[in-house]
């Protein structure tokens, strides 16, 4: 098969989610200047570099979260475990401005370190960031997308002690949950390690 997506791809559904996948989810909490907090999914996130330790989320329209985090320039991006999968898609609903999606999937709040949006209490880690940039991304043609990208840098990190072994980070004990496309999920229950290569050494 081929197409070319700006003139459809005539099948039941966009593929294009589906192959770029799977996808970290940044659960986003934030809040604006009234004091409204704000918790959502976002799939279209990841992060950017190591040093400054630098993450992105994308949304698609100016929606709370991109909106709170200019307002106020922070936001926490909280890790979604497979014990959190359906709280996390709790939050993915609808709601109007100003619901607190904490309370509406019962989750606690955990205060933050160095930035006012709260944290999941719940979550085996999440990044306390400041937004560094927000710009949106052009088509071919010049003209601005709907999309709104928000980069922030990681200025605090808090680590659950119980998912970490041996000074490491156990992604297989969180279960960190991707999105595939479609309706669908994955977690992470294996993983198999391999040392990059180095030029003229076997």
């Amino acid at each position: 098969m081929f197409y070319e997506p700006s003139k459809g791809h005539g099948l039941p559904h966009d593929p294009s989610k589906a192959i770029v996948a799977p996808r970290p989810i940044g659960w986003i909490s934030t809040l604006n200047g009234a004091g409204e907090i704000n918790l959502a999914p976002y799939s279209f996130f990841n992060a950017v570099s190591t040093r400054p330790f630098i993450v992105w989320f994308s949304s698609e329209g100016e929606k709370d979260s991109a909106s709170f985090a200019q307002e106020t320039g922070e936001f926490v991006a909280n890790l979604v475990s497979r014990d959190l999968a359906e709280k996390m898609n709790y939050t993915s609903v609808n709601a109007p401005r100003g619901v607190n999606e904490f309370v509406y999937a019962d989750l606690a709040m955990a205060p933050s370190r160095l930035v006012k949006p709260p944290r999941v209490a719940a979550a085996p880690a999440a990044l306390e960031c400041r937004v560094t940039e927000v710009f949106r991304p052009k088509a071919l043609d010049g003209t601005p997308t709907s999309a709104v990208v928000v980069a922030g840098e990681v200025v605090c990190v808090h680590i659950d002690d119980a998912f970490l072994k041996d000074g490491l980070f156990d992604t297989t004990k969180a279960g960190n949950v991707a999105r595939l496309g479609y309706m669908d999920y994955a977690s992470v229950d294996e993983v198999f390690s391999m040392r990059r290569p180095r030029w003229g050494k076997d």
